[in-house]
């Protein structure tokens, strides 16, 4: 069954929480995180704001309970009330009781209406284990307790803790076994751009299991790519079909339900956003810098794991004969409060202005720039399927290293795989070769106008 309440926080919020929450002295400890959430129909919340209640102001703390000053839960009603945001109590247990207890109960049934009275229509708390481990429970208006079906961290690591790993922790799943196939049953993949490498990585996930792919891209079949989309024919190409309805009619049909959903829609379109929300990880494989650009957005502000995936095939002249220089395949793992594609130089404002440019005046960018898979080489329909494959799956097998560690180095020193195959070289670039900006958009959620973009922004009757 798919999780029906989550909440997701960054690995910098975990990883303070975990510190603070349990200091080394064996005693409880508080703190409140204000949470944006997804928009649509899916109950995922963000954490975006980590308020630590100083263990000195505590005025009874021990193995087993704490009292704190209620000057902490005003701070956060000052910063959810203006926005209608979410507040998470959080404490620990320090001695790993696994269920709330009775004393929680009582404290949620005395603080939590004086929340609701404040501000918002959803509020909750949470618990933290020594391990860093959490299990949660939110409450309706009517104070209703919802458990948490899912909270995870989106770090160098992926970390899912479903309601019931608290109550009886068996570890997480290992890879490639069917403990890994059912823990994907319950999880969303999407896949922006679906044709090349993407119909490659959309083919694998689907394979893998994943209970939900959302697949986002407004590109028709031609008969120029057939040999490289999966799940495209002639016919396709003769109706101009698009290609997610064509690639989710063929994938929904390995199972008794459908769980493809395909949106034809470009990228940097609300109804794409608001589909890519609805994900737990998202792949990149699309061949604009905008694209790109759009989908760091969207796991900064919706707390993303994101994998992107490229290739190219670089040219030089050897006399008046143009050869290939080299065969190359690149991946990015970028999570969210990390380095993102931009700070990678994946793309660039000189880069965005100048697709920009081959829209308004492509002559004029034909001057600028020349793209294509083989540099310099006009190829309408070029035979990579074997590279596309190649990098495909090194991007597939990077979401399940960084979900189901098997790797026995730190996944940090693998936040980018470049192959060369012409010179039989793979690399690797760690997480910290790469300066992180702070995102102003990270944990934004479901904030107007979507992304900080005026043109997501909602319209009339919306």
């Amino acid at each position: 069954m798919m999780p029906a309440c989550t909440l997701t926080l960054s690995e910098a919020i975990h990883g303070q929480l975990l510190r603070h929450l349990f200091p080394g002295d064996g005693k409880e400890a508080a703190a409140v995180l204000v949470c944006t959430k997804v928009p649509g129909n899916r109950l995922r919340l963000l954490a975006r704001n980590l308020i630590l209640v100083p263990h000195e102001e505590c005025s009874q703390r021990d193995e087993i309970s704490l009292t704190w000053p209620s000057d902490y839960i005003e701070k956060a009603i000052d910063i959810a009330e203006a926005a209608q945001l979410s507040i998470i109590l959080v404490h620990s247990h320090p001695t790993g009781y696994p269920h709330f207890s009775a004393v929680d109960d009582r404290s949620d049934r005395q603080i939590v209406p004086s929340i609701f009275e404040a501000c918002g229509h959803l509020h909750g708390s949470a618990v933290m284990l020594p391990s860093g481990v959490m299990f949660g429970r939110v409450y309706t208006q009517e104070l209703l307790a919802v458990p948490m079906d899912l909270i995870s961290v989106a770090g160098v690591d992926l970390r899912y803790w479903w309601d019931h790993d608290a109550h009886r922790p068996v570890g997480r799943p290992m890879a490639f076994t069917t403990a890994m196939s059912t823990e994907l049953s319950r999880l969303t993949a999407c896949v922006i751009g679906v044709s090349g490498t993407g119909s490659i990585v959309a083919e694998q996930l689907c394979r893998l299991g994943f209970g939900r792919v959302i697949l986002i891209d407004h590109d028709k079949v031609e008969r120029k790519n057939l040999n490289r989309i999966l799940n495209t024919v002639k016919t396709d190409a003769d109706h101009e079909r698009p290609k997610v309805e064509v690639f989710a009619e063929t994938v929904n049909s390995y199972r008794d339900v459908p769980y493809a959903t395909p949106v034809n829609a470009n990228v940097l379109t609300r109804e794409a956003v608001l589909a890519a929300a609805q994900s737990d990880v998202l792949f990149s494989c699309v061949d604009t810098h905008r694209g790109r650009s759009t989908a760091d957005r969207i796991a900064a502000a919706f707390l993303l794991p994101l994998f992107d995936v490229g290739v190219a095939i670089p040219t030089r002249n050897v006399g008046a004969e143009k050869v290939i220089d080299e065969v190359t395949g690149r991946i990015d793992y970028i999570y969210p409060g990390g380095s993102s594609l931009f700070d990678r130089g994946i793309y660039t404002a000189a880069t965005l202005q100048a697709e920009a440019l081959a829209e308004a005046d492509p002559e004029a960018h034909a001057e600028q720039i020349k793209r294509g898979y083989i540099n310099d080489v006009p190829e309408q329909a070029p035979s990579v399927i074997t590279l596309n494959m190649r990098a495909a799956s090194s991007c597939v097998m990077e979401f399940i290293a960084r979900a189901y560690p098997f790797r026995h180095e730190s996944n940090g020193l693998y936040a980018r795989t470049r192959f060369m195959l012409a010179e039989g070289i793979e690399e690797f670039s760690a997480e910290s070769e790469f300066k992180a900006r702070v995102s102003p958009d990270l944990a934004r959620g479901d904030q107007e106008p979507l992304l900080n973009l005026p043109v997501l922004a909602k319209k009339g009757g919306e």
